[in-house]
This record gives C-alpha cells, structure tokens and sequence, in this order.
C-alpha cells in the first residue's frame, strides 16, 4: 500500500477584510477624538491668552492707580508755613469757608503750589492733586471712564500740572487708559471708605458724586480712608471658542490713602 504525502509549508493565516476595516473604525475613533482635544486645548489656549492680555492690562493700570493714590495730598498747607512771604504771592479764595487753613484762616486750595488731595468722587470717576513725580510740583490727577469723550467703554487717566484756579476746571492730558470696561449700576468701579468703615454711597437719595463745593461734599471727601477699584473687561466682539460668550476678565484692588484734603479742616484726615 503506496501513501501519499502532500508537500507545502504550514498553513499561512492574515487578517480578513472585516477585522482590517473593523482596526481602521478604531483607529478613526481615537485619532478624531486626540484631535478633537487638541482643538479644545488650542481653543482654550487661546482664551486664557486673552484673559491674560486683559488681566496685565488692568492689573498695570491699577498698579498705576496705586502709585498716584500715595502721593495725594502733597505738598500741603499743613506741612508748609503759609505766614511766610511766598513770590508770587499766595492765591486764596473765600468761597469755600470750610476750606480754610487753620493756621491763618484762609483757603489756599486755587493755588497751584498747594495740592487739595481729593476733589472729585464718584462711582466712574476720582480727581485728587499731588506731586506724582515727587518734586513739589502739584499735578491734577484724573480717573474717569471717557475722560476725554471719544471712548465710552475706556477708563482713562489724565495727569497734567495744577493751574492756579477753580480746581475742578484742570486742565487735563489723557494718556494711559483700560478699553472694553464694562459699566453697570451693579458693580461700582470705584467704591469708597471712610474712617469709620462706612462706605460712600452714591445715587437715589445721595448725590451722583461728591466734591469740594458744598459743606457735606467736602466733609465725605475729608473723611475717605480707604478707595476699592474693580475693573472688568469684556470684549463683544472676542468670544470664548468653547462657549461661545465673550471673554471676560477682572480685577480688584483696594489701597488705604494718607488723605490731606484741604476740603474742610477739623476732621480726621491721617496726616493729622
């Protein structure tokens, strides 16, 4: 009896068109969704670049802020003698009585050697005279949203060297500003505090602001302590990729000021 024997290798197995198009569905699903995380983080990246934009922005601007704050006040007619000859001879004004210097009885606070302190307050707005480069020149210094009346969405700063004058008639030069700052009678951009820890209230039955040119103005101005700014930032027109809303940044600062405020005399002012 003859056998027969077969000849070739082994048996060659390989993957069946279904189980290659079954690896490829696979591998479709997870590189769609690695991209699709790489789009969201490219996404949020970029957000977080603009809310970082707009943080540096404000947070200068309010460092900026800080700096002016601290030198509000100076020089002033409690730390120069104005019994003596001054050339030219001092500016005074006798219509603001609860203005006057103690020392002699008459208000030097239109006189450009003398810095008032704070003049104006107001929830979109503050005004105060110092010596921001710390050489006894007197500046008028401006916070005000559209300071300048071209940008109603921009908080804007003005520092300019004091005339001799109603006070509130500065001269201004409008420099450093914030855009995009978001305004509502929700959130004040500047809130206020005086000595006592009661905040300066604004609107309904209190003025829109205060100032120098009445007895009650000049007592709110004597008194602030301590001054809060909140800015936020939000762009219409820059949206967030992931949801769709504008982006939106903040930020808060509070600063506690040493207030020489020529605005009434016998009050509780810090430099005293």
């Amino acid at each position: 009896m003859r056998k027969n024997h077969k000849a070739g290798g082994p048996r060659q197995a390989g993957f069946s068109l279904l189980e290659l198009m079954l690896v490829i569905a696979i591998l479709g699903l997870i590189m769609g969704a690695v991209f699709s995380q790489l789009n969201i983080a490219q996404q949020r990246l970029s957000t977080e670049e603009v809310k970082l934009d707009d943080f540096q922005q404000a947070r200068d601007f309010v460092d900026q802020f800080f700096r002016d704050i601290n030198q509000i006040g100076t020089p002033n007619t409690q730390i120069m003698d104005t019994t003596q000859t001054f050339t030219p001879a001092l500016t005074t004004q006798t219509t603001y009585s609860w203005a006057t210097n103690p020392v002699d009885g008459k208000s030097y606070i239109n006189d450009n050697r003398f810095a008032m302190g704070l003049l104006k307050i107001a929830p979109t707005e503050i005004w105060f005279e110092g010596s921001m480069t710390g050489d006894g020149t007197v500046q008028t210094v401006i916070y005000k949203i559209n300071g300048n009346g071209n940008c109603s969405l921009c908080m804007q700063r003005s520092q300019a060297n004091k005339v001799s004058g109603d006070p509130l008639a500065a001269n201004t030069d409008w420099g450093t500003e914030v855009n995009d700052v978001i305004t509502n009678n929700t959130v004040n951009i500047f809130r206020f505090f005086q000595y006592d820890g009661t905040e300066v209230t604004f609107g309904g039955s209190n003025p829109t602001s205060y100032d120098y040119t009445t007895n009650a103005g000049a007592l709110i101005l004597a008194n602030v302590k301590t001054v809060q700014i909140n800015l936020t930032i939000r762009n219409n027109n820059v949206m967030d990729k992931q949801t769709g809303l504008p982006i939106e940044t903040s930020f808060e600062g509070e600063v506690s000021l040493n207030n020489c405020s020529m605005a009434a005399t016998g009050q509780n002012m810090s430099c005293q």
